[in-house]
């Protein structure tokens, strides 16, 4: 049997141009934001509030996928509204058009993520799910790994150029439109759950099995305390400082620096993702995910004591594998314990309570760091991974 089909290698290449598109911007963001006046604190409000009113929307399209049978026309609109966003946000810098930009970027992922989980989980059986999400989290983070190189490069030649970024950015963008209408579906059996308003997913917690409330739980509690990754980025930049290094006669500032550091953090999770997940395939869910926790811990408690920059790095490199070991693994989780005819309400419904956790958790970030120091935010946060692995070990022993 094909592991990797038609459509799953489609829809992988167009994660590939989208994140090029959204991640060669991403490291810059917020460095751009503080340029143009906003604080760290505000940094954070600003990206828990815009996943958040996003976010919620997951649900809600998910659901509407299930109750239509159709995939396609909310990954072709959601990945339309992202690429029209990035060159938008260059036009002003008032608050007000930032957080509009941002958040119709973030619309878009609303708009597609459930949809298209669940329209991979449809090109797989449950003994390859973990592979088939590996495989298209790599070429996705492919994409995450060359946007940002593509920044560095750039800002190496023009420093401060912030606003052509955001054009370049429109180019991939709308390529990965394009690869969408090289893809056909076929309707699926209408969700079991009654039409409602915008919020009637939730009623998906109620017919849900018992392992999908323990693993979303878990999951949940995790997101609640993992703040965006802009701070790990802000605290490279403040580690660095002025420091400069300069290799082949290239001088590398904190800016450059920090998004090189970003690209093999990437780089990392792109060369990952597939063989990891083979291994959650061969030894299950739970051990994988663990020790990514582990990791998580590990990179949150080294970045709380000011590393060095050769350690930065490796804590970059350490957390692609993080993320590698947890990213496309929780959805194969999630997915597999999915009712069929509900797959992407069970997605929407855990992805949509993810981003209500985002905004506290980036919003508390924000707060700890403004007030305490980041020190302290990020010995928090390692703190209660290792609370979530223990959850996770005593709730799943039989996985």
């Amino acid at each position: 049997m094909r592991i990797i089909t038609r459509t799953v290698l489609i829809l992988s290449f167009v994660s590939l141009f989208a994140d090029v598109a959204s991640e060669m911007l991403y490291p810059i963001i917020p460095v751009y934001l503080k340029e143009i006046g906003f604080s760290v604190l505000w940094i954070g409000i600003l990206e828990g509030f815009v996943n958040f009113a996003a976010g919620i929307s997951k649900g809600y399209f998910g659901k509407l996928s299930d109750e239509k049978g159709s995939r396609l026309p909310f990954v072709k609109l959601g990945y339309f509204l992202s690429a029209i966003s990035k060159p938008l946000i260059g036009f002003f810098t008032a608050a007000l058009w930032i957080f509009f930009v941002r958040t119709l970027d973030r619309l878009g992922k609303g708009v597609r993520v459930a949809a298209k989980d669940a329209l991979i989980s449809q090109e797989a059986t449950k003994e390859t799910k973990a592979r088939v999400f590996g495989f298209n989290r790599s070429l996705d983070t492919a994409g995450a790994t060359i946007g940002p190189a593509i920044a560095l490069v750039f800002l190496l030649y023009y420093p401060g150029e912030y606003k052509t970024l955001f054009y370049i950015a429109f180019i991939p963008g709308i390529i990965s439109v394009l690869f969408l209408f090289l893809l056909k579906e076929k309707k699926q059996p209408a969700s079991t759950l009654e039409k409602g308003n915008f919020f009637s997913f939730f009623r998906y917690w109620k017919i849900a099995t018992p392992e999908y409330k323990k693993l979303v739980t878990g999951l949940l509690l995790f997101a609640l305390f993992n703040s965006s990754d802009v701070f790990l980025l802000l605290k490279t930049k403040e580690v660095i400082g002025d420091d400069t290094i300069r290799i082949l006669g290239t001088t590398f500032t904190s800016d450059t620096i920090t998004i090189a550091a970003y690209v093999l953090y990437n780089l990392v999770w792109a060369l990952g993702s597939y063989p990891l997940g083979a291994l959650a395939d061969k030894i299950g869910f739970k051990k994988l995910f663990l020790i990514g926790l582990l990791i998580f811990a590990t990179v949150y408690a080294g970045f709380a004591f000011d590393p060095s920059i050769t350690i930065i790095f490796l804590l970059f490199a350490l957390y692609g594998i993080f993320s590698a070991a947890t990213d496309g693994i929780s959805k194969a989780w999630i997915t597999n314990i999915a009712h069929n005819k509900n797959t992407a309400t069970a997605v929407g419904f855990y992805t949509s309570c993810q981003s209500i956790c985002t905004l506290g958790a980036s919003t508390i970030a924000g707060f700890i760091w403004s007030n305490l120091g980041s020190s302290y935010t990020f010995i928090m946060t390692a703190a209660i991974a290792f609370f979530v692995m223990t959850y996770f070990f005593l709730s799943f022993r039989k996985n």
